[in-house]
């Protein structure tokens, strides 16, 4: 018994400080001045220009590999304001935003949470998806960034994804359905991936209906 309480400690203790050395990590994450540049060129109200394929320019950003960021800086927080008034915007609306697409090649994202009642946006710092169901859906699927291009696009049904919020709090947690579908969408781009990248990969996959397999049912809450 002495042993294993003492197995546990040290893990316990072994995990501590791994967090505590991850937040010492990101609080040393700073933007560059380019960055900050553009985050500050106008006030928290005003959108963002949205990044498009068709542009040179443009595209080379939306292919970069992208950094970590500090969630409690205040420039991060800014950021996310101005992110989510271009995702909200009506000449660009949609239901997810990652800071690739606005010229920050930084690992944020909004997405909008149809698991959860009136669909709020959720604003996704450093996120990590960590796992990915072996059951798929299909779905179409569009891009701000890419005009006039809609496509079928199959990915995971349910995804666990950690993140952190503008508090620096730390989160784990399992998105299903539609949510679990955005995620994956904005979480490409911070990857440095496009839907129709996803397109030509299961063009070279062969897939089997769920239902052969097993009977799939969505349970009906009660609305509160």
């Amino acid at each position: 018994m002495i042993k294993k309480i003492g197995f546990i400690l040290t893990i316990t203790s072994a995990l501590f400080v791994q967090a505590q050395s991850t937040n010492m990590e990101i609080e040393h994450l700073h933007y560059t001045k380019n960055e900050l540049a553009l985050i500050n060129q106008k006030s928290n109200v005003m959108k963002f220009r949205v990044l498009q394929t068709t542009n040179a320019i443009d595209y080379k950003i939306l292919r970069a590999q992208n950094q970590d960021l500090n969630p409690t800086d205040p420039a991060t927080k800014k950021l996310a304001e101005r992110m989510l008034v271009t995702v909200q915007d009506k000449d660009s609306r949609g239901v997810g935003i990652a800071a690739p697409q606005i010229g920050i090649n930084r690992n944020a994202f909004w997405i909008q949470r149809f698991d959860k009642a009136s669909a709020p946006f959720e604003f996704f710092i450093n996120p990590k998806i960590i796992w990915y169901s072996d059951i798929k859906r299909e779905g179409r699927e569009g891009c701000l960034s890419i005009p006039d291009i809609t496509g079928e696009v199959i990915r995971s049904l349910a995804v666990r994804i950690t993140y952190y919020d503008l508090n620096g709090n730390f989160y784990d947690e399992v998105l299903e359905g539609f949510t679990a579908v955005i995620a994956q969408h904005e979480y490409d781009h911070l990857l440095g991936k496009l839907f129709p990248d996803r397109l030509k990969e299961q063009e070279q996959k062969t897939f089997d209906l769920a239902e052969k397999n097993t009977k799939l049912l969505y349970e009906q809450k009660a609305s509160e």
